[in-house]
């Protein structure tokens, strides 16, 4: 099988994960969008263009993150690279901020090279159809864990965990539940100018933490689902957290107290992913009531949105 000398617009969401209690599990899609054009050359060249958030940060060499996953993807799906590859990126999703942007290249990387692979069977803006069972996987085993990748490549509420092998949990395959998110279910993100590596904030996670931790966190996970799926009122409760971050407070201490302040005053605020991006998780009815007390460090406030459809692949024009 070999790749067409064709173009392919990937259009991928942020993702926040975690929302508390649900570590390394749980993940929502935001309505921040990295978007890219990749074209299959017959020559032997790479061009990659880069514009929007990190223009001025990320290489545009082979070392570029969507080309690296291109490349790993081709060769896990057994698929022939074509000669050459153009890469244009528009991002939109803030890099180091705790809203996914490592996963959102990684879905883009993993889509666009099953995309290529059958695009020259299709006219020009065209939706490209995707194995997205395949993109979640092997995103998920990039990224190192599924609740940012999975959330990207579904869009909207996911749950997501590998099988241990054991009973009817069988498989090779990271698997995803997509819950229902209820209607009202809103949410607002603070996003600090600095940023924070997730292998830093990773390093001081304990390996170990008490078992009255572990249980309380458990059933904060579940009630967690319950919330965001069908009784909003309880997200408060549903996001108190036991596991991550309290150990990565000295990490982004200005985040940790607008958490804080934030929950004082009754709003289910977490850490977004590995931080320090300050993520609330409302109602519709509720969001504009949620704002940062004055005093505290300067924050972006944005309201996203949750898009309901994760990544999507047209056959450019």
């Amino acid at each position: 099988m070999t790749t067409a000398a064709r173009s392919v617009r990937i259009r991928v969401p942020a993702s926040t994960a975690n929302l508390g209690p649900g570590f390394d599990s749980i993940g929502l899609a935001l309505g921040l969008w990295d978007e890219y054009v990749a074209t299959a050359l017959d020559t032997p060249t790479l061009e990659v263009q880069v514009t929007g958030e990190g223009s001025t940060e990320v290489p545009t060499d082979e070392s570029h993150l969507v080309v690296r996953t291109m490349r790993h993807t081709w060769e896990v799906l057994g698929v022939t690279a074509p000669a050459g590859l153009r890469l244009a990126a528009c991002n939109g999703v803030p890099h180091g901020r705790g809203l996914g942007s490592s996963a959102t290249a990684i879905v883009a990387g993993v889509v666009a090279a099953q995309a290529l692979s059958y695009a020259a069977e299709l006219a020009p803006g065209a939706p490209v159809p995707l194995d997205l069972v395949v993109a979640s996987h092997l995103a998920s085993l990039l990224e190192g864990h599924p609740d940012n990748a999975s959330a990207s490549v579904y869009g909207g509420l996911t749950v997501s965990w590998m099988p241990d092998g054991t009973g009817a949990d069988l498989g090779e395959t990271t698997v995803t539940a997509r819950p229902v998110l209820h209607p009202d279910v809103d949410v607002v993100a603070f996003v600090p100018d600095q940023q924070l590596a997730t292998r830093h904030a990773r390093a001081v996670l304990p390996s170990s933490v008490p078992l009255q931790h572990a249980a309380a966190n458990s059933g904060r996970a579940a009630l967690l689902v319950h919330a965001l799926t069908t009784e909003p009122v309880h997200l408060h409760a549903a996001t108190r957290d036991w596991l991550h971050q309290e150990p990565r407070r000295a990490s982004y201490p200005e985040s940790m107290r607008l958490v804080d302040a934030l929950r004082a005053q009754g709003h289910a605020a977490v850490i977004s992913g590995a931080g320090p991006t300050v993520l609330v998780l409302t109602t519709r009815d509720r969001a504009s009531l949620v704002v940062a007390p004055a005093g505290l460090h300067q924050w972006a406030r944005l309201t996203p949105g949750i898009p309901t459809t994760g990544v999507t692949a047209v056959v450019a024009t």
